[in-house]
């Protein structure tokens, strides 16, 4: 949001109040007007035919002229007045740092760089600290936006807000960017040598462009086939180590012939299937052992 954005509409209360006032109810909005909170914009209220038409009073014109100082004046044209009553009405505490706020912003208009020396005298402030404090409420208002340099005293003014402009004023900005216009197009005027001394850097700085361009391409290849070798070979690596994995298993599962494993997982000697044939050759020489002993006993 830009600094200043919303101040017109806390003006606005005070516009729909203004209708219809004259005299000594007009004076009143004014004050009110000037002493509130958040008001720093005052050229609709201003422009208003009841508010004009306080300047033919001789009793009531001193706040017009109020109203006029917080527009675009500063603290600096309130100075003056305070030897003459009839000028101007005597300032609140509420007003007088209002008027010094909008100050500040009418200096930071000619210049960024504000010594604390120069916003010393032009606001009739007796200590740097009291400045400060002043400034600091300024920025918290949303006023400005600046940064204190206190080893260098000096207010860096980075943006203000906007404040109305004076009567007069406006066709001096405009004949200010009138002239600044025709001076740029005046230093915008190309002899033949400077034309083609241009034109000759222009197709330079193309070139490089598309030799830049062109180098960039390569190398985005280059990195897109190290990328897929580098993809096949951890491919083929992943294979090489899953068909080993597969390998190496079906060698622990085989056990020898004639071996098992007990609970403890160690292998043990078995006898072989009954139903081989040397287990009928064993079966049978058994047997032939009771037939020889009796064979003997006859004798």
């Amino acid at each position: 949001m830009d600094l200043g954005s919303n101040f017109p509409a806390k003006l606005e209360p005070y516009l729909l109040m203004a209708k219809g006032l004259k005299g000594a109810a007009a004076a009143k909005l004014i004050q009110d007007a000037t002493s509130a909170p958040g008001v720093f914009v005052f050229s609709e209220l201003l422009e208003l035919p009841n508010i004009q038409e306080l300047g033919k009073s001789e009793q009531h014109k001193k706040y017009l002229s109020l109203l006029q100082l917080f527009s675009y004046k500063t603290y600096q044209d309130y100075l003056p007045s305070t030897a003459h009553k009839d000028i101007l009405p005597p300032l609140t505490e509420a007003q007088t740092t209002k008027l010094k706020h909008l100050s500040i912003v009418s200096l930071a208009a000619d210049r960024r760089i504000l010594p604390y020396a120069d916003l010393l005298k032009a606001l009739d402030m007796p200590t740097i600290r009291e400045l400060e404090d002043l400034i600091i409420d300024a920025i918290y208002l949303d006023i400005l936006r600046g940064k204190l340099d206190q080893k260098e005293q000096q207010l860096e003014v980075e943006y203000t807000m906007g404040r109305d402009l004076e009567p007069g004023k406006l066709e001096e900005v405009l004949a200010a960017l009138q002239n600044w216009q025709t001076d740029k197009a005046d230093r915008i005027c190309f002899t033949p040598r400077r034309a083609e001394t241009t034109s000759s850097v222009l197709a330079t700085l193309d070139a490089k462009i598309q030799e830049i361009a062109k180098e960039s391409e390569a190398t985005k290849q280059s990195e897109l086939e190290h990328e897929k070798a580098l993809q096949a070979t951890l491919k083929e690596v992943f294979e090489k180590q899953k068909e080993k994995a597969l390998g190496g298993g079906s060698m622990m599962n085989r056990r020898p012939v004639g071996f098992e494993r007990d609970r403890d997982g160690m292998l043990m000697d078995v006898d072989e299937d009954p139903g081989n044939g040397k287990g009928k050759n064993r079966k049978a020489s058994s047997e032939a052992q009771p037939k020889a002993r009796s064979k003997r006993n006859r004798f």
